[in-house]
């Protein structure tokens, strides 16, 4: 009994630090960080994004991306964003990564643009990708949150970090909620979160042992189907593309409700919805009833995912290019 208290006491301490932090975050962030030093700044970077996803509505999901792989590595601080260099090798090319993350030239873009309207560098590039994502979801369809500003950028990268620390599509259901835990996200976000795969395209090379190995949690007529666009692995195909669900470029619940017919692409989504009637389960056919509370749910768990570790005040720096540190420039 006295070995029970303890390790509850230790777990309570460890949910109320990272609370805490949680908190703290919050505290130092506003959404009107840019009001009087550059009024222009939100407006800019909506138009580049639109501008973006009318060329290619793809993008969306490669811009919330960005954003995702970003928080979940040592915090939001467009580390990402940062190429390698001769003192360090950067996130880019870390496994979930390399030859997966796309959509840094329209970073690129958004920050120049940006620069300009602000008459100079007052912007950082983790803002940049904060207010990205969110306009992002909003061109196709989705609700409108408010994002809390006033991130700096870090002068530095991990791929070390960018390896251990991203959850990975072969997870199951407990590694998936160890992972959130241990960035102080709880299942919930976890599940409204990975809602964010309504958007967007899967690998060949990532699914591809689900589609012919998993035959329990998969429709068998979807397994066919991948199986006709994504060859054995003796057949190359590796970067063939297939939805996350029908509307690869509306933001809805859609992806929920395949979930409910196991129809989901990936392992590690399919592990949120098992039919065993646990808590995931019971979020999943939630989600997928009820359209506008996951859109409600879903920018709570941005706003929160977006808080993570940020660099503020006198830490970091604001970038002249999101892709080196100012004095590598």
């Amino acid at each position: 009994m006295a070995r029970s208290r303890k390790v509850m006491s230790c777990c309570f301490i460890q949910i109320t630090a990272l609370s805490c932090l949680f908190f703290m975050a919050i505290s130092q962030l506003s959404p009107d960080f840019y009001r009087d030093i550059c009024p222009q700044a939100l407006p800019t970077i909506r138009l580049v994004v639109y501008a973006a996803i009318f060329k290619e509505p793809r993008m969306g999901a490669s811009l919330l991306r960005l954003h995702f792989h970003d928080c979940f590595v040592n915090g939001c601080d467009a580390s990402v964003l940062l190429d390698d260099t001769p003192s360090f090798t950067g996130e880019k090319t870390a496994g979930p990564n390399n030859n997966s993350l796309r959509g840094f030239d329209v970073i690129d873009e958004i920050k120049a643009a940006v620069n300009l309207a602000c008459f100079g560098n007052v912007v950082s590039c983790a803002d940049i990708l904060a207010v990205a994502a969110r306009d992002s979801i909003v061109a196709l369809g989705g609700s409108p949150y408010e994002v809390l500003l006033g991130r700096r950028d870090a002068t530095t990268a991990s791929q070390a970090a960018a390896n251990n620390d991203l959850p990975a599509p072969f997870f199951d259901l407990p590694a998936l909620i160890s992972n959130f835990d241990s960035h102080g996200l709880s299942l919930q976000d976890l599940v409204v979160l990975s809602g964010a795969h309504t958007l967007g395209f899967a690998r060949c090379l990532i699914f591809r042992s689900r589609i012919y190995n998993e035959t329990s949690t998969i429709d068998p007529a979807f397994a066919r189907y991948l199986q006709a666009q994504c060859p054995p692995s003796n057949g190359g195909g590796d970067d063939i593309l297939a939805s996350f669900d029908d509307s690869p470029a509306r933001f809805d619940a859609d992806y929920f409700d395949a979930l409910r017919q196991s129809r989901g692409v990936l392992h590690s989504d399919q592990q949120l919805f098992s039919e065993d009637g646990g808590e995931a389960d019971s979020l999943v056919s939630y989600y997928s009833e009820k359209r506008e509370a996951f859109w409600e749910d879903f920018g709570a768990a941005m706003v929160k995912m977006g808080s993570l570790s940020p660099l503020t005040g006198g830490d970091g720096e604001i970038r002249e290019n999101c892709r080196y540190v100012n004095d590598a420039n």
